[in-house]
């Protein structure tokens, strides 16, 4: 009797999540296989989202230093349109995603240095920002930043698939093959959508805020241990697995639980710099925020470069591919899923910059400034590549990479005698920052997208297009949005947009060129990446990441990640289906499916409240709906109690959706 071959399956296929041979993978839409993809409407559709969610994440970054990233809702956005249009096809919705993101990531690169400028003008009237300046150093930036990306993808995306999980990137293209195939995969991912979204706008504290999403318990010496409960860490925890979580929390937890203790022993009543105040006044926060930052970013930096080193061989080996493919014709014998723009293009387009960086007077570089932008900016953007190929782009520690890349900077001006004590020395150094914070975080977003178009089939070279379109178009917009929040609120003020980040840049600068910088603590982060790296033998950039980010963000990105382990064990045994794979494959791709809806949900939810907020502070108008306030800040204990109890349910609707009978 002859064998019948299993049905076909629809979605990603199982490998999308193993550890497979880049080249071996055969995408949601095959390399033979040509669909419509950079049309019309989808580059007009994404230049629109690229506009919007920039201006978006810089009022949101300026007000909190924090951003979001806009690859999952612009992928759920672009899904949503072409299905009211009845026309599109996957591809154009992911060329849609890849265009509108790239602003998201632009504007994040801009309001964590480029307002440090504004904060300067107030006391120094020589420094002049204007509209031209700012969108030349973004869009600089960010087209670095795209083009870096590119000779790297080969190794990142393809040779490392499986070991780097792209958590936004496969989330994703989970949305767009859910949106392209319908059925059980679709209800499964949306369902974890609605929950998502619903969870954010009930416990976001600037939605409905009904109870605390961030409980935290305060342990002797202010040592503190707690969690950001929000549906898209959870979510980014149970995509990247067990093992990096733990790293990661590793680095967090000997952060808030040790150092920080340690630190504030070591202070006492005396008052230490940076502080302005006696170290026995300061909170867990406040110490992190002072000190801790240094560690980590130098922790970060040293990592970088440790990994940089590991991993040049390949990229040099990715790059003669490229130069070698170029020369024989640009490609053409590749599959089109493995095409990329030229690499003479590649490296044309960077050298010509670094001339435009060195000779245009809106940015007051030398031709050494102009070469360490694009030397620093090959480093983060490699460094940022693959940080978010483990946690995603949300959690990307852009500023630590940019504090790295400052203190580097402001010693060579030094060193070099340029620093002459004038406000000149001081905008060249930010300049340098900025241009590389801008293209670490565009490289972030653009690996994420180039992951997701591996996914799906899409063809590398047109995206690459569309990140650059995406970069221009915020970087031609961004310069008048800051200005007109300037102006609005006043960026850098206590009752306007406090600009955190860039407030902290400033005083990197000032420490570095004054010789006031705390070095001590940027020097153990160092030594700590070493003794990771090579006594330990673990990740030293991922455990840098967690002693950079709060222990808060590293719970339930931890939680996430026992999920997935807990997953594996109790399915692991089980043989397979009738469709001729395992059931712990299944079983993983429906959590996968519906982590993914929870990252897409509340992210979205979180882009749609910053936009609200924007609207009615711009109109005077008080938010009247967030009344969940006044009960959570009147009995603190009882919201935290509320709120861990909400996250358990969520987590509760995460494991029951992955170990459910499939539908398909």
């Amino acid at each position: 009797m002859a064998s019948v071959d299993p049905p076909a399956r629809k979605g990603l296929p199982p490998e999308a999540y193993e550890v497979v041979p880049g080249s071996e993978y055969r995408p949601y839409v095959p390399p033979e296989k040509s669909l419509a993809e950079f049309t019309v409407k989808a580059v007009v559709v994404g230049i629109l989202m690229a506009v919007v969610f920039g201006a978006a994440n810089a009022y949101l970054g300026l007000r909190v230093g924090l951003t979001v990233s806009a690859s999952i809702p612009a992928a759920v956005m672009a899904v949503a349109i072409f299905r009211l249009l009845r026309r599109g096809t996957i591809l154009e919705t992911n060329m849609v995603q890849t265009i509108g993101s790239a602003g998201e990531s632009v504007a994040a690169g801009v309001i964590f240095t480029i307002p440090a400028l504004f904060i300067w003008q107030r006391s120094d009237p020589t420094i002049v920002v204007d509209l031209l300046q700012v969108s030349v150093i973004a869009g600089f930036g960010g087209l670095l930043g795209v083009l870096f990306m590119i000779p790297l993808r080969r190794y990142l995306i393809s040779r490392e698939h499986g070991k780097l999980p792209y958590p936004e990137g496969t989330a994703c293209a989970e949305v767009q093959v859910a949106g392209d195939t319908g059925g059980g995969k679709a209800r499964m991912l949306f369902a974890g959508l609605g929950l998502g979204a619903l969870y954010q706008a009930l416990a976001n504290r600037n939605g409905l805020g009904l109870w605390n999403e961030g409980p935290h318990v305060q342990l002797p010496q202010k040592a503190q241990i707690g969690g950001d409960f929000t549906p898209e860490l959870l979510g980014v925890g149970f995509i990247i697995g067990p093992r990096i979580a733990a790293i990661m929390f590793g680095g967090s937890a000997l952060a808030w639980l040790i150092m920080i203790p340690a630190i504030n022993m070591w202070g006492g009543d005396s008052v230490v710099y940076p502080a302005t105040v006696a170290m026995s006044e300061l909170e867990s926060g406040q110490i992190w925020s002072f000190y801790l930052r240094y560690v980590g970013a130098g922790a970060v930096g040293c990592a970088g470069i440790v990994t940089l080193i590991k991993s040049f061989p390949t990229i040099i080996e990715s790059i003669k591919l490229g130069v070698g493919h170029a020369a024989g014709g640009g490609g053409g014998d590749l599959p089109r899923t493995q095409q990329d723009l030229p690499m003479k293009l590649v490296l044309g387009l960077a050298a010509l910059m670094a001339v435009a960086l060195w000779l245009w007077p809106g940015v007051p570089v030398n031709i050494l400034g102009a070469l360490l932008i694009v030397i620093f900016s090959f480093f983060f953007v490699t460094v940022s590549s693959r940080i978010v190929g483990l946690i995603g782009s949300s959690s990307n520690p852009v500023s630590g990479m940019t504090i790295a890349a400052l203190l580097l900077t402001s010693l060579i001006w030094v060193a070099l005698g340029l620093n002459d004590g004038s406000s000149a020395a001081k905008v060249a150094v930010l300049a340098v920052g900025a241009v590389v914070c801008i293209s670490a975080a565009a490289a972030g977003d653009t690996s994420q997208d180039l992951k997701t178009g591996f996914l799906v089939g899409a063809t590398p070279k047109r995206m690459q297009v569309g990140e650059m379109l995406g970069v221009l178009a915020c970087a031609v917009t961004i310069g008048g949005v800051l200005i007109l929040l300037n102006e609005s609120y006043g960026i850098g003020t206590v009752d306007g947009l406090a600009a955190p980040q860039a407030t902290l840049m400033s005083l990197v600068i000032d420490g570095v060129l004054n010789a006031s910088l705390p070095w001590a603590f940027v020097f153990i982060g160092i030594v700590l990446a070493l003794v990771v790296e090579f006594v330990f033998k673990l990740p030293s950039l991922a455990f840098a990441v967690g002693v950079y980010l709060p222990v808060s963000l590293m719970t339930p990105i931890l939680v996430g990640g026992l999920m997935r382990k807990a997953l594996t064990r109790r399915y692991e045994q089980a043989g397979e289906t009738g469709e001729g794979v395992s059931v712990l494959a299944e079983k993983r791709e429906q959590g996968v499916l519906y982590a993914s809806g929870l990252i897409a949900g509340a992210a979205l939810v979180g882009v749609l409240i910053g936009g609200l907020i924007y609207v009615v502070t711009r109109a005077g108008v008080a938010p009247t709906w967030q009344f969940g306030h006044a009960w959570m800040d009147s009995v603190p204990g009882l919201a935290s109690v509320v709120g861990t109890l909400a996250f358990a349910a969520l987590c509760w609707m995460l494991w029951r959706a992955a170990t459910r009978r499939s539908r398909s």
